[in-house]
């Protein structure tokens, strides 16, 4: 059997077995709906905490390849050095129904999931299986990037639309989403597969809902190079390959030398949402899980953002940008309810496919088998 074949099995009966027993297995019951203060030891006391508990520290976090990661590994170590941290990459569809068969095989590695499959911690919530806890800074968070009770926050802002190479478009810059499917561009497009990625796949629905149908048979005729990661677009973009990309992620913020510009067209949709964080009740380092969510919901954390929308209501966005809450276009209260309802991204999952055939290729972050980071 091809690792393919053993990993997709072992993945979809280690979730079946965790919806079943495993749920049954955390509380029986919906989680209490307990709603502790706000944290109010400094950074430096966390850290002192957290060494005295053992030092290290495990997150699983949703990405397209490992180098993702590096920012949290260099700017964590920076500020906590003396901290043993593994930050695990990997498909966020991947990492939830991973946590879910360690749930139930009583084999838990991570202590904090931070992942764009935003539909699990609701779930896991009702589990049981979150801690609930408010960082400081948490009453500043805006209200639909956070839950009440402190199950989980939004810790960034990850937008996705379409971007284009400077160089290659020349002064046909691309207005809205509706130039995608403009002849003179057959040949030049790069994109992630929506059938691949569910934030991917909300972008296309928007611009179905927005645009019909026609669109996604026009935008199929462009001879569009489709790929695996949301990341890709934007490296053939960057990198000169193709004029265009579609479905990845940006900043508004790109300074004017810049080989590529990403793009939100005023007036047309794009999607945005809280890349949501948690700690989980039955990790092992608790505390260093609870420095990390203090650190990257600090206002020095969220002022850095790469494209200065930050999940606080306290921090101005940087270069005249709105806080995300403000785009109307962006669908920020939208995601979350696309993301709860499986059955129809089944179904748009399967439509794409019509149109554009079928997924191909490896997982860009690799195959990471059960317990990476352990």
């Amino acid at each position: 059997m091809s690792s393919f074949l053993s990993r997709r099995r072992v993945l979809a009966t280690g979730a079946g077995a965790a919806l079943g027993v495993g749920a049954l297995a955390a509380t029986g019951t919906p989680a209490a709906a307990a709603s502790p203060a706000e944290e109010t030891r400094t950074l430096d006391e966390l850290y002192r905490a957290a060494l005295a508990e053992g030092g290290k520290l495990v997150i699983y976090a949703g990405g397209d390849v490992d180098s993702q990661g590096n920012g949290i590994r260099a700017g964590f170590a920076a500020r906590f050095p003396e901290i043993d941290l593994k930050v695990v990459m990997d498909y966020s569809k991947y990492h939830d129904v991973r946590v879910d068969n360690q749930f139930a095989t009583d084999t838990l590695v991570p202590d904090v999931v931070q992942l764009q499959t935003l539909q699990d911690f609701t779930r896991w919530k009702q589990q049981g299986r979150l801690l609930h806890y408010k960082p400081a800074g948490f009453s500043k968070v805006y209200d639909g990037l956070k839950d009440r009770h402190g199950a989980w926050t939004a810790i960034a802002v990850i937008g996705f639309s379409y971007s284009y190479n400077v160089a290659a478009v020349g002064a046909d810059v691309p207005k809205s989403p509706l130039d995608l499917i403009d002849p003179k561009w057959k040949g030049q497009i790069a994109s992630s597969y929506p059938h691949d990625d569910d934030a991917v796949l909300y972008l296309f629905k928007l611009y179905v809902d927005r645009y019909g149908w026609d669109w996604a048979a026009r935008f199929a005729a462009q001879d569009v190079r489709f790929a695996r990661g949301s990341h890709t677009p934007g490296q053939a973009v960057s990198g000169g390959q193709k004029a265009l990309g579609v479905g990845g992620s940006g900043s508004l913020l790109a300074p004017s030398t810049a080989a590529s510009r990403w793009a939100v067209a005023e007036g047309h949709p794009f999607m945005a949402w809280g890349q949501r964080a948690a700690i989980l009740k039955q990790g092992r380092n608790t505390t260093a899980a609870k420095l990390y969510l203090n650190w990257q919901l600090s206002t020095a954390q969220q002022q850095g953002a790469f494209n200065g929308w930050s999940v606080r209501t306290d921090v101005t966005p940087a270069g005249g940008l709105k806080p995300i809450w403000k785009y109307p276009n962006a669908n920020l209260d939208g995601f979350p309810r696309f993301m709860a309802d499986r059955a129809q991204i089944e179904r748009l999952k399967q439509t794409f496919a019509l149109y554009f055939g079928e997924v191909k290729g490896d997982p860009t972050p690799g195959w990471l088998g059960l317990h990476p980071g352990a």
